[in-house]
């Protein structure tokens, strides 16, 4: 795994480092309600991501230990992306994020349909998500 490097040795500037850009912490968003994804999938996201940004935060977060990146079935060419446990390990700081933004910047008064669960019970919805997605992480933490 490459190490990304730092600009200093406080934890929030260094966590920055890894995923402080606008497109990573939505890949992890993606990864966390769709369990798994491919490349073409995150390119057809709503927010229009540029194939070549794409490419290069994957890396990131694979060369980081925040995603891995499987063997797809029958195709040696795609890749099936997910999270492994140092990404799962971030859904509570993103759940945070999605819930700050939905009080403070989101211009619509319906919240997403995860954020409709979480707002239920956090506690419950945080356990069942990270259970779920830890179950079938095969990559060392």
């Amino acid at each position: 795994m490459k190490s990304t490097e730092k600009r200093s040795d406080c934890p929030i500037s260094s966590s920055l480092d890894i995923f402080g850009d606008r497109w990573s912490l939505l890949i992890v968003r993606d990864l966390m309600l769709h369990k798994t994804r491919t490349y073409g999938d995150f390119a057809k996201s709503a927010e229009k991501i540029a194939t070549n940004i794409l490419a290069n935060r994957l890396q990131v977060l694979e060369d980081n230990g925040i995603i891995i990146k499987l063997p797809y079935p029958d195709n040696k060419v795609k890749g099936l992306y997910q999270l492994s446990q140092k990404g799962v390990d971030l859904i509570p700081a993103l759940i945070e994020i999605a819930l700050w933004g939905d009080r403070y910047v989101s211009n619509t008064e319906e919240s997403s349909p995860f954020l409709k669960e979480v707002k239920k019970n956090k506690t419950k919805f945080l356990k069942n998500i990270m259970d779920k997605l830890s179950a079938n992480d095969d990559a060392p933490n």
